[in-house]
């Protein structure tokens, strides 16, 4: 039975994770449990809450990928409906009741934490589910789920994958802010739950300064542990330059000390070309199905799609998938946590009982300035990688 949502969730605003999905299919029949009754010979009444007002591009383009996902739709039809949440939660809980009370069967959205956090509580009692696009767990449990890629879901991957490369034990070198504090919390349970050792922690404060004191920190850790693997939580556009730079400086050499990063690697693209970055490890989504929707969107509307788009055709392919089975329970959540998930467009992905989802990756690397698979995305949730 779907677990009542927690009276209180925490309210931090975590950024987005990355890409999204394709061409999606239901795997198993739904099953009962909370969320309304549907008619699915009628158009399915689906409500869309965007920041239109607070983040017009982006709005546009959540709503040009859902409007994809609904003309790929076989005997389905869904009544979409936009609302603005402008980014503000009081905003978006505003727009939620007025979306229910317009009919909506299933909220599409909101993008940000503390807005999807709104949007679910003020609908719980509607029995309505809210498939939201951030990534940021602690908002999910009750009637509220997370699509966007999770910290949690990525850590698991490549810990996974390490452990079946013989890697024994890793330090973690996170910053020390709530992003940083998450992404620290996932790689250690992911460790934990795995045959590769939890080696030590260290963090960084988010500045140049920040970064050039945890340099002897790192080294230290790495020497006295003997530890094989570097795990780290910057990004691209944050500490990873300075890191990838640095740490081969001090003597922890990508040669011997495997690097995995939390984060994509691969944009923008400029960062293929450090050298501290090659031969590297991080997780993205299946790069044929990706790229097979990035071409798809830009030929229907002219324009690249952003990165988080796909997340609104996967919620819209999903809801689809399951109403086409014709069974008035098809958005409960028994239903639309069922285990074998669904198959499309980033690789496949499920969403569990407590809210959050887990998405098939693959694990690639950089070499010679270039993205090279090196353990494909799985295609089905009894494959590799799972």
């Amino acid at each position: 039975m779907f677990t009542v949502c927690k009276p209180v969730r925490k309210l931090a605003k975590i950024a987005i994770g990355l890409t999204a999905a394709a061409f999606l299919a239901a795997c198993e029949p739904g099953a009962t449990g909370r969320g309304p009754s549907i008619d699915t010979s009628e158009p399915i009444p689906v409500a869309l809450l965007v920041p239109k007002s607070g983040d017009a591009a982006l709005a546009q383009s959540l709503e040009n990928a859902a409007r994809l996902a609904m003309a790929d739709l076989n005997n389905v039809k869904i009544d979409l409906r936009v609302y603005d949440t402008a980014g503000n939660p009081n905003t978006a809980a505003a727009v939620a009741q007025q979306a229910v009370a317009d009919g909506a069967k299933v909220i599409l959205g909101p993008v940000y934490a503390q807005a999807a956090n709104a949007a679910g509580l003020a609908v719980l009692s509607k029995n309505v589910n809210v498939l939201s696009f951030s990534n940021n767990t602690s908002i999910a449990g009750g009637n509220v789920f997370v699509l966007g890629p999770t910290f949690d879901n990525t850590a698991n991957r490549l810990v996974s994958y390490a452990g079946k490369q013989g890697k024994k034990s890793t330090v973690i070198v996170h910053s020390n802010d709530a992003a940083g504090q998450l992404g620290q919390a996932a790689i250690s349970n992911a460790l934990g739950n795995s045959r590769v050792a939890n080696a030590g922690v260290v963090g960084f404060d988010r500045s140049q300064q920040g970064v050039i004191d945890a340099i002897p920190a790192i080294k230290a850790t790495v020497d006295s542990t003997g530890a094989d693997s570097l795990f780290l939580t910057a990004t691209t556009a944050g500490a990873l330059p300075l890191f990838s730079q640095l740490l081969p400086e001090t003597g922890v050499s990508p040669a011997t000390v495997q690097y995995i990063g939390l984060t994509r690697w691969d944009i923008p693209a400029q960062t293929l070309e450090l050298p501290g970055v090659q031969g590297g490890w991080f997780a993205l989504p299946d790069p044929a199905k990706a790229q097979a929707y990035r071409v798809r969107y830009n030929a229907t509307y002219g324009e690249a799609p952003h990165p988080i788009s796909g997340l609104a055709y996967d919620g819209i392919a999903a809801i689809g998938a399951l109403a086409s089975q014709g069974k008035s329970n098809a958005l409960s959540a028994a239903a639309l946590t069922q285990n074998a998930g669904f198959q499309g467009v980033g690789g496949i992905f499920r969403l569990r009982p407590n809210g959050t989802n887990e998405r098939g990756l693959a694990v690639a690397t950089i070499q010679n300035k270039q993205v090279v698979v090196i353990d494909p995305a799985p295609q089905s949730f009894s494959g590799a990688g799972f």
